[in-house]
């Protein structure tokens, strides 16, 4: 009976052990780290064999688990982008919750204001620091912190048929080499023109296009045409601005004109993405990632949108707070040790990697790397940080383009289109500050 009551006595004070503490981790279970990550083609010129998101974070993580004698195992998982909100926000407060994302700066800003992001300035060195422009840990900040850490770096410019301009008889404007141009509005005015007036009827000058909400950055890049910014002081939107009003002007003038295809309203991105392909579209989007272009890059040339802008999207990483602590700081480890690796950081060059170190070391093998820096003089932080950006039905990306698809039908007037979108923009913006909350 003793014994009994002896064993008792153990199991109870072992019981409110556990109570007080929590249940320990095993020392010989390994930390589960996991990495979520939306299906992307890579362009790796230090190991071609990487070609993808994931080849790239499986190496990643295999690297680190050697490194850490098994003690941190790193669970990659893929998820397509249309289905993000399933692979991530649907996943909140389950074990199938990320640890880490990796994807584009456009979609993981958002999630900095839920409140389960957590800093990361503790982890990045001053080497570091200053290996990477001020110009990307600007927009990787929120509050005075660092949420988002910068890894490679896209920019945004638009590509044309040197083919359709000579055709044409505009061999004047035909830049030479991968060179970005500039022209002004005058200039813009007079080749869109003259592409409408002799192109054969099946091909169009310009990509346009309203269906749905791929197209807010674009577009947004149309409306500083004639140098508004479209944000106030305040970091609301400005789009009654006399600037803005007449850059919707212009844009609304090219349906009439014959600058796009018919009923641009209608149409989607990926539409004008393949007419560009089938030679059916003059000028389209463009930010270097496709590397199947580099072997014909004489039949093209780049210039900026209209206004001389440029944007930047930048791919990088977040770490999540999960209720772990031991979880984030071996997120927060993993991530350090890829900026830390050379093999690792290394493989960011291909498009535009953001360390200069890497940029340096592969500055002859980078396609368009001395253009595309030369321009970044002209790159616009197009989100300005701002809350709500998509996500939800309330959400800037939402709201935004169907003023735009009933300007190009014709239904509303260039006023009436700015004051619809400073009502609904400004008033997402609202809702997401309202809602905002940052991890300390």
């Amino acid at each position: 009976m003793k014994k009994c009551r002896a064993a008792a006595l153990l199991l109870t004070v072992l019981f409110l052990l556990c109570a007080c503490t929590g249940s320990p981790r095993q020392e010989s279970t390994p930390i589960t780290i996991t990495l979520k990550a939306p299906f992307q083609e890579m362009n790796c010129i230090s190991d071609p064999e990487v070609t993808n998101v994931q080849m790239f974070l499986e190496r990643a993580g295999a690297a680190y688990e050697t490194a850490t004698g098994g003690r941190v195992k790193i669970n990659v998982r893929m998820f397509a982008l249309t289905d993000e909100n399933k692979a991530v926000t649907d996943t909140f407060d389950t074990p199938d919750a990320p640890d880490v994302l990796y994807e584009s700066y456009f979609n993981m800003a958002g999630y900095v204001h839920t409140g389960r992001v957590v800093p990361l300035d503790d982890m990045i060195s001053d080497n570091l620091r200053n290996d990477i422009d001020e110009a990307f840990w600007t927009m990787s900040r929120a509050g005075g912190k660092t949420y988002m850490m910068p890894y490679l770096d896209m920019q945004n410019i638009l590509i044309y048929n040197k083919d359709h301009f000579r055709t044409c008889g505009l061999e004047a404007y035909c830049g030479t080499g991968t060179g970005i141009q500039s022209w002004t509005m005058d200039e813009w005015t007079e080749i869109l023109d003259t592409l409408a007036a002799r192109l054969p009827e099946e091909v169009h000058p310009l990509a346009m296009y309203a269906r749905n909400n791929q197209g807010d950055t674009h577009i947004m890049s149309y409306l500083r045409a004639f140098g508004s910014g479209i944000f106030d002081d305040s970091g609301n939107f400005d789009f009654e601005s006399a600037e803005t009003v007449r850059a919707l002007t212009w844009l609304q003038s090219g349906v009439s004109r014959g600058w796009y295809p018919p009923h641009p309203e209608n149409l989607e991105m990926k539409d004008c993405s393949e007419m560009f392909s089938n030679r059916q579209l003059t000028l389209y989007n463009f930010n270097g990632s496709n590397p199947s272009l580099y072997d014909a890059l004489d039949n093209y040339g780049f210039v900026n949108y209209p206004g001389n802008v440029a944007t930047s999207f930048i791919n990088g990483f977040m770490v999540f707070d999960n209720g772990d602590p031991e979880k984030i700081q071996a997120a927060k480890d993993f991530i350090r040790f890829i900026y830390e690796t050379e093999a690792l950081r290394d493989l960011s060059a291909g498009t535009l990697p953001v360390c200069r170190s890497v940029a340096d070391k592969y500055a002859s093998q980078i396609t368009m790397l001395s253009d595309f820096t030369e321009n970044n003089v002209h790159v616009v932080d197009f989100m300005n940080n701002s809350p709500n950006w998509q996500g939800t039905d309330s959400s800037v990306r939402s709201v935004f383009y169907p003023h735009i698809a009933a300007l190009l039908s014709g239904q509303v007037t260039p006023e009436e289109c700015a004051a619809g979108l400073n009502n609904d923009c400004n008033r997402a913006l609202e809702i997401g500050r309202a809602k905002s909350t940052l991890h300390e």
